[in-house]
Formats: structure tokens, C-alpha cells, sequence
């Protein structure tokens, strides 16, 4: 950031900037509506006609190292931040040479090479991930600047405030920028907001903010120079409402059946363009002759920017999976012959993983609810504030979304954050930044933002905590590409996980059975890395196969010790990894016993379970000698009493059962 005029300097270079930007942006906008009317376009398309000032005025002003993030109606960022107007136009026909290989669109621009982190096509969904992008910044002292741009319409979500919040709380370098045009779709302001004062919603949070004529690109200019110049002497976030007006609909599907067309005309008439190019001629700045060449050039770049995303290629359908995951990823770790065995917990184990972390590697810290100075809900992070200070061990507020978004922003911006999310109930919280940011990005920007962010979080019952406590729903998550999704079991895989995750390239979710934290047990002192990629065999059988995973591998492990009282060996498969999952090692065993039964802590209906069984139906069918067979939580939602508590999860007895009435089953 290297603002150094309190007020901008009206010369006669600068009026042509200005002029250029916003007419640069005008005639591309038209040039977009002109080509979805031909359906070389197609989906969703925001345009920015009438905002033309607000990234005019706003977006030259950045350092290049500075971070932008943008909204789905980010063609005028895109432009104002130096995007080629031909890779911006080929992306959005889906072409190959687009600035996101055609894998974003419309809504979704990316652009590494000038630190344009995107559109979000989440209303507000962008927020969270600003307020990361400045926390690495803070945290990595780089006196870069994160600016946001947002609509009114993103006021009303709960990320908004917990962003705000975020960044107010923590003096973070975030430039705030509300394009505010008054209706969120097709609603007006007043109809959706008690407060209609959207600064006024930003100074509640303790936060310098300001109010602006978006309309004007001159004040929207100096209040920016302001805003960045005070981010400066005060490391603090600062919000601008920029008050403006889209002179097209909401998307070109909109019929606009919500807003008079005096109301357009009459905004019209007072547009960016007119008005500064009014001004600057009235000024002796600016002729009908500088117009027209302004004009006239940006006519060849815009020919040339069709003809560039008319001539390029479609990505081959072969390349369709290329980059759900970072196409290059360390080799498994080696892992040492254990030595000295000492005695210690599960909870100790995944303590002294994330000790080992932070103390190996600068970038790694600790954030979320409680770990601080609480000490994590299950004392996990007990002492560690007293040991690495607050800055690493980070409470944040209860605003699950924000401060999960906060990580992702982090990890995109080079720290290598742990998010811990008390419970697996509360992840569900922050499932939009998880699913629509984490797993996301790197497929919809090609490759060009990875997101190395490790999120734990507690799952599974039996402590009596009823139902908004208790839930297994690491299933879900395994069901969205772009993850990995790790359930440690062991001492060793508690200790050991966390140390590979952090080296991953992509987000890892760890969930942690709260029943296995006060299980005892040996681990080795030079316990280090394991490899996150393979399913274990636990216990070696010949008669059938038992899969499962996280907190069901010791009741599996206890009923295949009574199977064997009768007779029955069975080999037991700890999964370890649900996404991906190994079924080369699932397949090998199947191959071996010839029967197969998941026990799995999830409900039956749409379960790993199903999964796992479904893929074995594919590839192993001739190798089973009886049905595939499978023990899973019941479908309620978990009860409070002790006694329905355990009748609703897996159990020895009803593991034993099931596997002896498949042994019955002749081939």
C-alpha cells in the first residue's frame, strides 16, 4: 500500500485514468449483455453498469501485493485490478484460456497473478475469507491491505457481523467496501433492514466507517485515499458505504418487475460517467476529442478481447477431475520404528501433535472457540497459551462461519492455521465456507489457489449430551469433493495425523471420537508423521471382513475378540481416511474372507456404510460368498438417556450378532 496523497490530484493524466476505468468498464458490461443475448454467455450475469466509480476510484489505489476480494458482480474489479479483459471475456464464454480455465464463469474470476482472489457467488460469502487473507498479513507483518467488496444485500448475513467483528477485534489491515445500490435482488433496503445505515451497522463494531457518494468517482477516490491511509498509521480495518445504483437488473434473467423505470431514468441521469465527464469538460480537463479517442481505443481492446475468447478452445471432458485436489502432494511420511514406549492419552497424544507443529513450524497456529485461555472444551490446548502467547493460540468468538472462514483465508495467504470447531454440530455452522470456499477453490480458480487448512473438530456420542451434541457426521463431509476427511482412532494416528495434515496442499477435516479422548494406552516417544492415505488392518482374519472407523474400532476390535471365542476370525479394517477412501486395502481383505460387514457410528440411510457396500458391489461381487452386511447408529436423533443413548450406537453385542448371522449365510 503506497497512498501517500490525502486528496487526489485532478490533472489532466489522472482525469483520463478515471475517464478510461469507468468507460473501459461501461462499454465491456455492454459488450457481456450483447454477447448473453447470443448465448456465448450463459448462466447468472451481474453487471456492473451505474457502480463504475466505486472500483474506478477505489481499486487503482492498491499496492500490487495488496489482496482483493470480490462479489459475483466483479467484472469492474476485475478490470480495474489489471485482469487481461480477454482472459476475463474467455472465462466467462467457459474457455480454456479464461482467467479460471472456464471452471469459475461469470461469478467467479480469479486471478493469482494480481492477487484477485475472486468473486464469491455467496452472498457475503466472501468476508470471512478477507478477513484470513489480512490476519496471514497482520501475522506475517507484509503491510499488505485486504480490500472486500460486498453489496447491501450482504448486511443481513450472519457472516457480515462476524467478520466485521473479526477483523474490529483483532486490528486487522481490511478496507470494508459496500456497494451499496438499495436493493438485494429485487429488494429494497428498507424492506429487508431495520437500520438502514449500513455504516452505522459498521461503527457498532467499533470500526472508523464512512459514508459516500458512490455516483462520484472523485469522493469515492478521496475517501478511499483516507481509508487506506489510516489502515496505514493504524493497522486497523476501516468501511466505506459506497451509495450507488445498478442501472441494469439484478441479473440478466431479472425482469425488474420491482422498481419503476422513472426510478432508472432518473438515476441515470446522474451517472458516474456523465457526471465526471460533465465535470472534468465544464474543468477544461477533458474534450469531446480525449473522449472520443478513450472511446475509440477501448472499442480495439474490446474487439480483440472477443476475438481472443471466440478463438479459444474448450478443456478437454478428460481434464474434468484435474485440480478437485492439488495435483502434486508430499510422499507418505516415513515413519521411524518406535523406541522407548511411554503411557499418555489420546488427548495428550493430539496435544503433543499440535505442540510439535507449532513448535516445528512458524506458520502454524491454533484458533477457535475456547482453546485459549479456556483451554479447548476438551482440554486439548490446556497450557499452550502459556507456551506459544495469543497471537498462535487464538480465541475467537462463537461465530463458527467467520473464524472457520478466517482460517481458509489464512491458509489461502501462507499460514498453515488450525481451526478447531468444538463439535460436529456446530461445523454445520460454517458448512458454506467448508463447501463453498475450502473445497471449492482450487478446482474453480484452475489451480491457481490452494486452501492448506486443517479443521478438527469433536464427533460421536455416548457422553449424554443429547442430540445438538452428539451426532457422527463426518459421512457428510465425505461426500464433498475437494476434502480429506481423516477419523484417527489410535494413539499413534492421534499424534501422527495432524503432522501429515498440515503438509497437505488441501483442506483436511480431522474428527476426533470424544470418546476415545480419555482412552490410555503406549505410544512411542519418537511417535512422529503417519501416512493419511491408507486404511489399516488392525487385526488379521480369514472368515470375514470387519471396516470401520474413529470411535467404533474398539468396539469392532472387542467383538472380533468374542467372534474368535467361537471360532470366527475376523480381520478388522480401521479406515482412518474417509475421503479418500482406501479401497484397495478393503478390496484385498474382501478377497481373502469373501464376507464383509461397516460397522458405522452414522445413520444407515445415505451413510459411509452405504458407500463402502455400494463400491464393493461394483468391483468385489464375485468375490463374496454371502450378502454385504452393515451395524449403524439408529435413525433417531441421539437421546439424552443413557440407556436409548447406547441402544442408538453401534455396540459389541449388535456387531457380534450381525456377523455371526453372515457366517450362517453358505456361500
Amino acid at each position: 500500500m503506497t497512498v501517500t496523497q490525502a486528496k487526489p490530484h485532478l490533472n489532466v493524466a489522472h482525469v483520463r485514468d478515471l475517464m478510461t476505468t469507468m468507460l473501459r468498464i461501461r462499454m465491456f458490461e455492454e459488450t457481456c449483455a450483447e454477447s448473453y443475448t447470443r448465448q456465448k454467455i450463459r448462466g447468472f450475469l451481474h453487471l456492473y453498469d451505474g457502480e463504475e466509480a466505486v472500483a474506478a476510484g477505489i481499486i487503482p489505489l492498491l499496492d500490487p501485493k495488496d489482496r482483493l476480494v470480490a462479489t459475483y458482480r466483479e467484472h469492474g474489479h476485475a478490470l480495474a485490478r489489471g485482469v487481461p479483459m480477454g482472459a476475463i471475456l474467455a472465462e466467462m464464454y467457459g474457455k480454456a484460456e479464461g482467467c479460471a480455465g472456464g471452471r469459475g464463469g461469470s461469478m467467479h474470476l480469479f486471478s493469482s497473478d494480481h492477487n484477485f482472489y475472486g468473486g464469491n457467488a455467496i452472498v457475503g460469502g466472501g468476508l470471512p475469507m478477507a478477513v484470513g487473507l489480512a490476519l496471514a498479513d497482520k501475522m506475517q507483518t507484509s503491510g499488505a491491505v485486504t480490500t472486500c467488496f460486498f453489496g447491501e444485500g450482504a448486511v443481513a448475513e450472519g457472516e457480515f457481523h462476524e467478520s466485521l467483528n473479526l477483523a474490529s477485534l483483532w486490528n486487522l489491515p481490511v478496507l470494508f467496501v459496500c456497494e451499496n445500490n438499495g436493493y438485494a435482488m429485487g429488494t429494497a433496503l428498507n424492506i429487508s433492514e431495520a437500520q438502514t445505515d449500513i455504516a452505522a451497522k459498521a461503527r457498532s463494531y467499533a470500526m472508523t466507517s464512512e459514508v459516500v457518494d458512490g455516483m462520484d468517482v472523485v469522493a469515492v477516490e478521496a475517501a478511499a485515499r483516507r481509508a487506506l491511509q489510516t489502515i496505514a498509521k493504524t493497522g486497523e480495518p476501516y468501511f466505506l458505504e459506497c451509495r450507488t445504483y445498478r442501472f441494469r437488473a439484478h441479473s440478466m434473467f431479472d425482469a425488474q418487475l420491482y422498481r419503476p423505470k422513472k426510478e432508472v431514468a432518473a438515476w441515470r441521469e446522474k451517472g458516474p460517467i456523465v457526471r465526471f465527464q460533465d465535470w472534468a469538460m465544464q474543468s477544461g480537463l477533458l474534450h469531446e476529442t480525449d473522449v472520443a479517442k478513450i472511446k475509440a481505443q477501448i472499442t480495439a481492446e474490446i474487439a480483440e478481447a472477443v476475438a481472443f475468447a471466440d478463438a479459444g478452445h474448450l478443456e478437454p471432458v478428460e481434464m474434468l477431475t484435474n485440480f478437485v485436489t492439488a495435483p502434486d502432494r508430499p510422499a507418505p511420511p516415513d515413519v521411524p520404528a518406535p523406541d522407548r514406549l511411554v503411557e499418555t492419552t489420546y488427548r495428550d497424544a493430539v496435544k503433543a501433535a499440535i505442540t510439535d507443529a507449532m513448535t516445528r513450524d512458524d506458520r502454524v497456529f491454533l484458533m477457535g472457540e475456547d482453546v485459549a485461555h479456556y483451554g479447548g472444551c476438551y482440554a486439548v490446548s490446556k497450557g499452550l497459551l502459556d507456551q506459544f502467547g495469543p497471537d498462535r493460540i487464538r480465541d475467537t468468538p462463537l461465530s463458527e462461519s467467520g473464524f472457520t472462514g478466517a482460517g481458509i483465508g489464512a491458509a489461502i495467504a501462507g499460514m498453515r492455521p488450525i481451526v478447531e470447531v468444538m463439535t460436529v454440530n456446530f461445523s454445520l455452522l460454517a458448512l458454506d465456507q467448508i463447501l463453498n470456499t475450502a473445497a471449492t477453490l482450487r478446482h474453480m480458480s484452475n489451480n491457481q489457489f490452494g486452501v492448506p487448512v486443517v479443521i478438527r473438530m469433536a464427533t460421536g456420542a455416548g457422553k449424554q449430551l443429547a442430540a445438538q451434541h452428539s451426532h457422527s457426521l463426518e459421512g457428510w463431509y465425505a461426500h464433498i469433493p475437494g476434502l480429506r476427511v481423516l477419523a484417527p482412532a489410535t494413539l499413534e494416528d492421534a499424534r501422527g495425523m495432524l503432522w501429515t495434515a498440515l503438509e497437505d496442499p488441501d483442506p483436511v477435516l480431522i474428527f476426533e471420537n470424544v470418546m476415545l479422548y480419555n482412552r490410555t494406552g503406549e505410544l512411542a516417544e519418537n511417535a512422529g508423521p503417519v501416512d493419511i492415505d491408507r486404511a489399516v488392518v488392525r487385526r488379521h482374519g480369514r472368515d470375514v471382513t470387519l471396516i470401520t472407523y474413529g470411535g467404533s474400532l474398539f468396539k469392532t476390535m472387542e467383538a472380533a475378540e468374542a467372534l474368535a471365542a467361537n471360532g470366527i476370525e475376523a480381520e478388522v479394517i480401521d479406515l482412518r481416511s474417509l475421503r479418500p477412501l482406501d479401497m484397495e486395502t478393503i478390496r484385498a481383505s474382501v478377497a481373502r474372507t469373501h464376507r464383509a460387514l461397516v460397522v458405522d457410528e452414522g445413520w444407515r440411510s445415505g451413510s459411509l456404510s452405504a458407500e463402502i457396500g455400494m463400491r464393493l458391489a461394483e468391483d468385489s461381487f464375485f468375490d463374496l460368498d454371502a450378502p454385504l452386511a452393515r451395524v449403524c447408529s439408529a435413525e433417531v436423533p441421539i437421546p439424552y438417556a443413557q440407556h436409548l443413548e447406547q441402544a442408538a450406537l453401534p455396540q459389541v453385542a449388535s456387531i457380534v450378532a450381525v456377523t455371526k448371522r453372515l457366517m450362517e449365510l453358505k456361500p
